[in-house]
């Protein structure tokens, strides 16, 4: 049997499809234009923020997969703002879908997803950076916070 791919993406999904899957069984509120207009502005936000982060591995040539061993350090660009902009992505949209089903009782999905992608992937990441990038990793960490 194939292992479970274990990328970001596949870990959102997993989450929405949780998140959908309360909705089924849980009854909700109802979602009004102001909910679905709130909800679709923050997964729109959470896309562009990934597209805005990709474009910077895509500028800076480095790979934008979290198993991979990058090959510069991005400093610039969302990354200024957070250490982990497509992450940060992932958590905004979730919370989007979050209020898109009208759905408060899947609020506790977030610091699940806040969980797994930092041990999985955050902290693995940024032991590879210092390893990679040494006393540069370690004062981007200083100067920029993990999250927001």
């Amino acid at each position: 049997m194939k292992r479970f791919p274990d990328l970001p993406p596949v870990w959102l999904v997993v989450f929405l499809v949780l998140n959908w899957a309360i909705e089924k069984v849980v009854p909700g509120f109802p979602v009004g234009t102001f909910t679905t207009a709130l909800s679709w502005s923050l997964i729109g936000l959470g896309l562009a923020l990934i597209g805005w982060a990709a474009a910077w591995f895509w500028r800076r040539k480095t790979t934008i997969e979290p198993h991979h061993m990058p090959h510069k350090l991005i400093v610039e660009g969302p990354f200024r703002l957070s250490r982990n902009p497509i992450y940060l992505a992932m958590v905004i949209i979730l919370i989007g879908a979050i209020f898109g089903r009208g759905q408060p009782i899947s609020l506790f999905l977030l610091p699940i997803f806040v969980v797994v992608l930092k041990a999985r992937f955050v902290l693995p990441e940024e032991d590879a950076l210092a390893k990679t990038f040494g006393s540069d990793a370690e004062a981007y960490f200083k100067g920029t916070r993990r999250w927001l």
